[in-house]
């Protein structure tokens, strides 16, 4: 495994992040172990998670998949001293409160409660990373810093982060945070991948001016880029993104896993590495669903794609041109 900051922070974390959404869903709380156990040996050091995440039929969102972390941090063995733990706050989970309040959003008073309800499901003190899963367009700044501000007084919270902000909502956010003396955001968490490559127009220069760690989720574009795209077999999510394929579509994986077959390397890890050569990245999220899964992904750390390669892959993914105005101005 390689490493590298998270942002402008001092913090050093894998330049691979596991993402737990499938925890709780459709991965059962054992095979989660055995997945978490694979990626602290394949060196992975930072586990992304949300209050919101795993689903019990019927009842909506409930925190499972914090508590199936929790489970597994409380096996010992120094799992939890191992962990750069990411997690996230904004939607509705099952809380002992109901009301405004319990719904989608964020202010001072749902920041307090999530990080209680999310740190004992974690059964931990703190989280190394607490992010909002999406921007606030109502509550001020003011109030937002204030609470987060206040967690990591208090040790509950030790870095801030972001996701899902555009450009202008984290350069707004880093001027207030400039004005408190407060350090703001060290990460933003979005969605990038060759079959998505917007966020080079604004979000990405953005990340790199200030100093915030991108991580990138879906960086296989629900597993168009997995390899198995055309044949179905990469589960419901690939299934799903290939099933949609118009001749165009169904040309281009064509094209690309040709590519990756030159080069001696699977589709999945080479969409992979193409993130990380990225200089705004910190990582790709990765959602193993089986140990062997984190095994084969953690070799795209290893993988460096020379200018011949990442010339053809522009021609098979076309970007959006660079970053604005010049993508598009003089």
């Amino acid at each position: 495994m390689k490493y590298g900051y998270l942002g402008r922070s001092g913090l050093k974390v894998s330049r691979m992040v596991l993402g737990t959404f499938n925890f709780g869903w459709s991965t059962p709380k054992e095979q989660a172990f055995e997945i978490m156990d694979k990626a602290l040996e394949e060196g992975i050091t930072i586990f992304d998670t949300a209050d919101s995440y795993g689903v019990w039929a019927g009842k909506g969102y409930s925190g499972l998949t914090e508590e199936i972390i929790g489970e597994w941090f409380a096996l010992g063995g120094g799992r939890r001293e191992s962990v750069v733990l990411a997690t996230k706050v904004y939607e509705k989970t099952d809380f002992p409160y109901e009301g405004l309040n319990a719904e989608r959003g964020l202010s001072a008073y749902k920041i307090k409660r999530h990080i209680e309800g999310s740190l004992r499901r974690l059964r931990t003190d703190h989280v190394e990373l607490y992010q909002m899963h999406h921007y606030e367009y109502h509550a001020p700044w003011e109030e937002l810093f204030g609470a987060f501000e206040d967690l990591i007084s208090a040790g509950k919270v030790v870095y801030l982060g972001s996701s899902n902000f555009g450009a202008r909502h984290l350069v707004r956010a880093q001027a207030v945070a400039e004005r408190r003396g407060f350090l703001g955001f060290v990460s933003e968490q979005h969605r990038y991948s060759l079959a998505c490559r917007l966020p080079e127009l604004e979000l990405l220069p953005a990340c790199e001016e200030l100093g915030v760690g991108a991580i990138l989720w879906s960086p296989l574009a629900s597993g168009l880029l997995g390899g198995h795209a055309l044949d179905g077999k990469g589960g419901a999510r690939s299934a799903e993104a290939g099933g949609g394929l118009d001749d165009a579509g169904r040309a281009q994986v064509l094209a690309y896993h040709d590519l990756c077959a030159s080069i001696g390397h699977t589709p999945a890890n080479v969409a992979l590495a193409w993130t990380l050569a990225n200089p705004a990245v910190t990582g790709p999220i990765i959602g193993p669903r089986t140990p062997d899964q984190v095994t084969q992904s953690a070799k795209a750390v290893d993988i460096e794609l020379d200018g011949e390669v990442l010339a053809k892959l522009d021609e098979i993914f076309p970007g959006p041109g660079g970053p604005a105005p010049q993508a598009y101005s003089w």
